[in-house]
This record gives structure tokens, C-alpha cells and sequence, in this order.
């Protein structure tokens, strides 16, 4: 877990509506891949390689996203492996769980409004 980073200085750079609704995208598509088959990771994984090289503004949620979702799964395995030994996991899976929704969520309207959104206790692995 780290502390947020300051977003990328874009002084004068408004982000189009089409940005806006990719990092949107990029946000709401971990939940999507997740609840379709586990692998949350894959959705933002796909918006970044897709317009990594059009835009920045779209590149640097999409990582953020990425960043994210790769988190939340490894915290998943965690709480999965402590739930096969004790009961204090079974209660760590649905707090996970419930965390990473409200945080995508967040993170898809703050996306949605042209901000550069940076997620709370998130490790950064792709920058």
C-alpha cells in the first residue's frame, strides 16, 4: 500500500469527452471483467494497450486502473488463502470486495470528469 501520488502535471490540457468516457471505461471494466470472470485485471489492461498511444490523459487511468485491479486480486488470493485457514479471511474477502467497488466507482465518476484520479491503497507495478 502507498500513499496517492500527485497526478501528472497537464497544465492547459482539458481531456474531450471521448478521454473522459475511455478512462471511464477503463475504471467500470475491472468490475465488469471481475463479475464475468474473475480476472479484473483484463479490462483495463485492454483500454491501456488499446489507447495508450492516443492520449495521456486516457493511458495514465487506464495504468491506474491497472495498478488497482492488480492489487485487489492479489489482496483477494491473500484473503482466499487466510479463509482456508482461519475464519478472519471469510470476513477479509467481502471487505475487499465491497472496497474495491466503491473505489471503482469513484474512481470511473472523478475519470468521468477529467480528473486524474489516484486510488488509495494501490501498489503501482505498471508506470
Amino acid at each position: 500500500m502507498s500513499i496517492p501520488e500527485k497526478p501528472p502535471p497537464q497544465p492547459g490540457y482539458l481531456p474531450t469527452p471521448e478521454e473522459r468516457n475511455w478512462a471511464l471505461l477503463a475504471h467500470l471494466a475491472g468490475l465488469v471483467a471481475s463479475a464475468l470472470g474473475g480476472l479484473a485485471f483484463l479490462g483495463p489492461l485492454i483500454v491501456w494497450l488499446i489507447k495508450k498511444d492516443q492520449s495521456p490523459f486516457v493511458a495514465d487511468q487506464a495504468k491506474e486502473a491497472l495498478n488497482f485491479q492488480i492489487a485487489v486480486t492479489i489482496a483477494l488470493l491473500v484473503s482466499f488463502v487466510i479463509a482456508l485457514l482461519t475464519c478472519i479471511g471469510a470476513i477479509l474477502l467481502p471487505i475487499v470486495g465491497i472496497g474495491s467497488l466503491v473505489f471503482a466507482i469513484i474512481a470511473a465518476m472523478e475519470a468521468n470528469k477529467g480528473v486524474y484520479y489516484r486510488y488509495p491503497y494501490t501498489i503501482r507495478l505498471i508506470n
